[in-house]
Parts: C-alpha cells; structure tokens; sequence
C-alpha cells in the first residue's frame, strides 16, 4: 500500500514544481490586436507605469492582425514612444502572417521593432516558457 501511495505521490511533486514561479523579475508578453489608437495609448501609459515600478522587468509587444498598425511607420500615433521603450529593452514585434496579409512591407515598420513568423505561435511558447499573457486593448 506505502509503495502506490508514494508512486501516486511523485507525479504530484512534480507538479508542484512545475508550478513553482521563476525567480528573477516577471516576464510579461502583451497581444496588441486593436487598430484602435487609444488602445495603443493605453498600452503605452502601462508600459509608463510597470517599468517605473519595476523597471527590469522583461517585456515583449506582440502586434498582429489591425494591432500591425500600431508599429506601421505611417500609421502609429505613438512611434516616439515605441522607440523610447525599445531603447529601455521593452521588446516589440511584428507578425510576418499579418504582414503578408496586410501587404505590409518590413521597410513600413518602424526601426527597432522584431519579426516573428507568427504571433499565436510565439504567445503560445511565451506562456509555455512561464511569461504572463496580458491581452492589450478595449
């Protein structure tokens, strides 16, 4: 009986462990999926506010689907801004999927943003490393 309780006992220690939060500061990956350029102001005022509280903290940007705007060079209402964070290692990019269905071209975004070939994929594997997911917008 003492050898099935332990051998039922182990898969739920690991378990545990896994759950078990990283060390280090929080890594948080946000999805901008809104064309709307409040949301995108928004999402600037928070980037503001947690690296003034915690200004380590590990940051990624994901933009994809009518959120691609928002690192567009003709269409972002808050490129300043966006070159200001990447300069403090905030991490933006850009869905190679949504620019090829948009007709988005790598020279329209702004200097400093990243490219991943998908924005669902690469969340996925965000979350699956431990980053927080914080969907952006209204």
């Amino acid at each position: 009986m003492k050898k099935v309780f332990f051998l039922l006992l182990i898969p739920l220690l690991y378990l545990q462990l896994q759950a078990q939060p990283a060390s280090g500061p929080p890594r948080i990956v946000f999805q901008m999926v809104s064309g709307d350029t409040l949301a995108h102001k928004a999402l600037m005022r928070q980037l503001g506010n947690i690296t003034s509280l915690q200004p380590d903290l590990q940051i990624e940007v994901i933009c994809h689907g009518p959120g691609l705007e928002m690192v567009q060079k003709d269409r972002s209402q808050v490129a300043d801004r966006i070159g200001q964070y990447v300069a403090k290692g905030v991490r933006f990019s850009a869905c190679e999927f949504s620019m090829k269905e948009r007709k988005v071209s790598k020279e329209q975004i702004l200097e400093g943003v990243d490219y991943i070939p998908s924005a669902i994929l690469h969340i996925a594997r965000r979350q699956a490393e431990g980053w927080s997911y914080i969907k952006s917008g209204f």
